[in-house]
């Protein structure tokens, strides 16, 4: 049952809008929520995973304001994050309030070839953008927390992100170090989280106005910068999953007073069929836990409509930068390479980089932020040089493979044989049926892709009697359940 305090009663019942009442708010914050999911487009298309999941029994209702993504009902005993469809990337387990920012950030035709997340982990969003943008141009994504930073890696590989550059800072900095950089800014603000009661029964047990007012500084310091490093015309949607206008309305009307000349809010009334029931006089979406039987949350869009004065100077480049361009010959060969062993096209408009014996792909967008500031990881990691050819890396085949694969190469597995190979088990040629055994047998045997509902899987070994399981170790589950 969730504690709320007669301290936030007090504060939120002045905030409620009149046609709603606080009596349902307090029920609503202690139904449970409903389960939801987004379909990973990178890797599968949603009408397609939408038939092989309801054929497995599960009940999906569609999120209104999310084309991918899904209310989830039956199957209570898959647990979702242990499902295989979920292990490789088909659908991410996201809050269906969270799925309202990327949309908005990409509505009425938004168009952004550079885009930053100004707090990723642990990248629902970030991967939700990176779908819209379909793996295309540049995203930024940032996390603060060290901790966090190696969660989000792991989902952006998951869910074959490639056009991914991550970094490792206070969100504070990006108006000073990256100016007038981006198309489009996600600031989806760290915040009090007054709208997640309802799968945290305590969030709001210790609740203090003195606590909201002291993060609302945060947070006007995070939409500052975050608004100097957008480009002139660009768009800004500051989002939290917070109730009070002390952290929503106040800091969007900060931003307009800070920048009278540059700031235009952008109405959202129309984002979604029945957006208006929760829209403001101003065009945010106040999103309180009733409306839509969800977590609360709230969404604002912004655009910038002309320059504003730099704060600071551009600070100095980095030095160092570790990698450099491959020759024309090791291009040459390492397209030469993925394409003979996996059928497998390298983007002609990427840029392969080296360092030391390893070999990277960048988003060429990503040129120009060289030497501007530190980045924790850009891409994706291609390959290792070896002494004899090279030894392609897991997330270059599934990010890749994302784009198109050649079933030349690529060897469909059952159900309980990528259970197998999910759990870092060999796979017998054996276990195949007999034609599938005889196709195998004609075939050259090493490297070649293993794939689940036609999404490549990883990497498998032909030896002949056995395909040798080449998951990374750090991959390698204990427990992978059967959705069919």
């Amino acid at each position: 049952m969730a504690q709320l305090n007669t301290n936030f009663i007090n504060h939120i019942k002045k905030e409620l809008p009149a046609h709603l009442s606080l009596e349902e708010f307090i029920a609503y914050c202690d139904k449970p929520l409903r389960k939801s999911i987004r379909v990973n487009t990178l890797k599968i298309n949603t009408a397609q995973f939408v038939d092989i999941m309801t054929n497995a029994g599960w009940k999906l209702s569609p999120v209104p304001w999310c084309a991918d993504g899904f209310w989830i009902e039956g199957k209570d005993d898959i647990q979702l994050g242990n499902a295989i469809e979920h292990i490789q990337g088909l659908f991410y387990i996201q809050e269906a309030s969270s799925m309202l920012p990327p949309t908005a950030l990409f509505s009425n035709g938004t168009a952004a070839e550079i885009v930053l997340d100004v707090a990723s982990a642990p990248g629902s969003k970030t991967t939700q953008i990176a779908a819209l943008m379909n793996n295309s141009g540049l995203l930024v994504a940032n996390e603060y927390s060290a901790s966090r930073v190696k969660v989000l890696h792991a989902n952006v590989l998951r869910m074959g992100a490639s056009h991914t550059a991550l970094t490792h800072f206070d969100g504070r900095v990006f108006g000073e170090y990256l100016y007038e950089s981006f198309d489009a800014i996600l600031l989806d603000a760290p915040c009090g989280g007054e709208g997640t009661v309802r799968k945290d029964p305590l969030a709001l047990k210790h609740w203090d106005i003195d606590d909201v007012t002291a993060i609302g500084e945060t947070q006007k310091d995070l939409i500052e910068s975050a608004f100097l490093a957008l480009k002139p015309g660009g768009v800004l949607v500051y989002s939290t999953c917070t109730l009070s206008q002390l952290e929503n309305q106040h800091i969007c009307y900060h931003l307009q007073q800070t920048y009278p000349d540059a700031v235009e809010f952008v109405s959202l009334a129309a984002l979604f069929d029945g957006a208006d029931k929760a829209c403001t006089e101003d065009g945010f979406l106040h999103v309180w836990p009733q409306i839509y039987d969800s977590e609360g949350f709230f969404v604002a869009k912004i655009r910038k409509t002309a320059s504003v004065e730099r704060v600071k100077k551009q600070p100095k480049s980095q030095r160092n930068f570790p990698f450099s361009p491959a020759n024309e010959k090791q291009k040459a060969e390492l397209t030469q390479y993925f394409q003979n062993n996996f059928c497998l096209e390298l983007p002609s408009d990427d840029v392969i980089m080296l360092r030391d014996d390893e070999y990277w792909l960048f988003p060429v967008q990503f040129i120009p932020f060289i030497g501007k500031m530190r980045f924790q990881r850009i891409g994706i990691k291609l390959a290792d040089a070896m002494k004899k050819g090279y030894k392609a890396k897991h997330e270059a085949v599934i990010a890749l493979s994302a784009a198109a694969h050649n079933p030349a190469k690529t060897m469909e597995l059952s159900a309980s044989q990528a259970q197998d190979f999910l759990m870092g088990r060999d796979i017998a040629t054996s276990t195949f049926d007999q034609p599938t055994q005889q196709e195998l047998a004609i075939m050259p045997q090493g490297e070649m892709l293993v794939s689940y509902h036609n999404v490549v899987l990883g990497v498998v070994k032909h030896l002949g009697h056995r395909l040798k399981n080449n998951l990374p170790r750090e991959l390698v589950r204990d427990n992978v359940n059967l959705s069919l």
